[in-house]
């Protein structure tokens, strides 16, 4: 497949924009922007689940570029976040997406004790909520979610596979290991869609109930639910070589690129919401091809380049629909989506943070750069 020539105007692109967004943001952390211009979630929601990825971008853009201004928003940003650690009780599952983005990155990439420190403390942390009867990791605090997961947590785990290599403690992988084999059980659905949230039994970890969370209804399919658990699942299999995930992730990337192509390779928000509905949500397309990309290297052949031939098929669509390069704008990819619009349109088709990153991250992947972030 020919798309070099693409890739390689499209990386010029981003890397000219992002290099003067990363000055002009860098005492920020981003989640979207409003008339062009970054917010600051951290101004008031500093421990925001998404307060990783504009770290984690900048840590991208230093590791592919070695320019320095990205290094030193990567280090501000992570320096900021670190805020959200004086108060234990609003820490939840997504500690991997923000700590493991920045401080995880920082300590791969530089070095940095104190930053490798800090990640092993979180993974501490997402250890410490995994349930020991019900088999699964806790998603949020609320005591009547007690016993809920959500597919999120599976791109969240990756941190417990890195802590269990870092330090030889085989726990944080088999933890990692067993939310994975749940998710598998009860989240991915015989046909490869994907619940968003499961209900569990307390003592047992049996499924009791599903919701529909931040898709259509329940029993429909989130597309970004479906997107973290194709990536999240491909994840698991590169960190412990498991075909189990492996195969999951097939079945999950195949509903997905079935779904995705009558719309031309941009991802509705929800792949059974009615026909008439034309919502869509930049952010599942562009984490989704992380995922494709990652399986077209673990696939032999025909298939594998399948997987890819769909990857650069949502990048392109993606870049030519959903992309703003002009470097005055401050974000990157617009039309992402918080979730389907029951009772209003807010947080509906904005610019999100994590589109930018997982965008920024599939063209490093086309690229063949070989930094695993994750």
């Amino acid at each position: 497949m020919q798309y070099q020539t693409w890739l390689e105007e499209i990386w010029q692109k981003v890397d000219n924009k992002l290099s003067k967004v990363a000055i002009r943001s860098r005492n920020k952390i981003p989640y979207t922007a409003i008339d062009g211009v970054h917010d600051n979630r951290g101004e008031k929601e500093i421990d925001w689940w998404t307060n990783g990825f504009w770290g984690g971008m900048m840590w991208l853009m230093y590791h592919a570029t070695k320019n320095e201004d990205y290094k030193i928003t990567a280090e501000h940003s992570q320096n900021m976040l670190n805020e959200a650690l004086k108060n234990y009780k609003v820490l939840h599952h997504d500690v991997g997406f923000m700590w493991h983005l920045t401080a995880g990155a920082n300590y791969r990439l530089t070095g940095d004790k104190a930053s490798c420190d800090l990640n092993l403390y979180m993974a501490s942390m997402l250890f410490s909520r995994y349930h020991v009867h019900g088999e699964f990791i806790r998603a949020w605090n609320g005591y009547e979610q007690r016993n809920w997961t959500i597919i999120d947590t599976m791109m969240n785990i990756p941190l417990l596979y890195w802590a269990s290599r870092e330090i030889g403690d085989d726990r944080f992988r088999h933890i990692a290991e067993k939310h994975a084999d749940m998710a598998i059980r009860d989240h991915i659905r015989p046909d490869g869609s994907v619940n968003h949230i499961v209900e569990h039994d307390e003592m047992t970890g049996e499924l009791v109930k599903t919701y529909g969370g931040q898709g259509y209804c329940e029993g429909s399919c989130w597309s970004r639910g479906q997107a973290w658990a194709l990536y999240g699942s491909v994840l698991s299999y590169i960190h412990t070589g498991e075909k189990k995930y492996l195969d999951a992730a097939v079945k999950v990337a195949n509903y997905f690129v079935a779904n995705c192509a009558p719309t031309h390779f941009l991802t509705p928000i929800d792949f059974r919401m009615p026909a008439e509905d034309e919502y869509y949500d930049s952010t599942a397309g562009v984490c989704a091809a992380c995922g494709l990309i990652e399986l077209s290297k673990a696939l032999p052949g025909r298939e594998g380049s399948m997987y890819l031939e769909a990857a650069v098929k949502i990048l392109q669509a993606t870049a030519e629909s959903f992309c703003n390069f002009d470097e005055s704008v401050d974000f990157l990819v617009g039309m992402g989506s918080e979730r389907y619009p029951h009772e209003n349109t807010k947080g509906l088709h904005i610019p999100i943070i994590y589109a930018d990153f997982f965008f920024v991250e599939a063209l490093l992947k086309l690229k063949n750069d070989d930094f695993l972030i994750w």
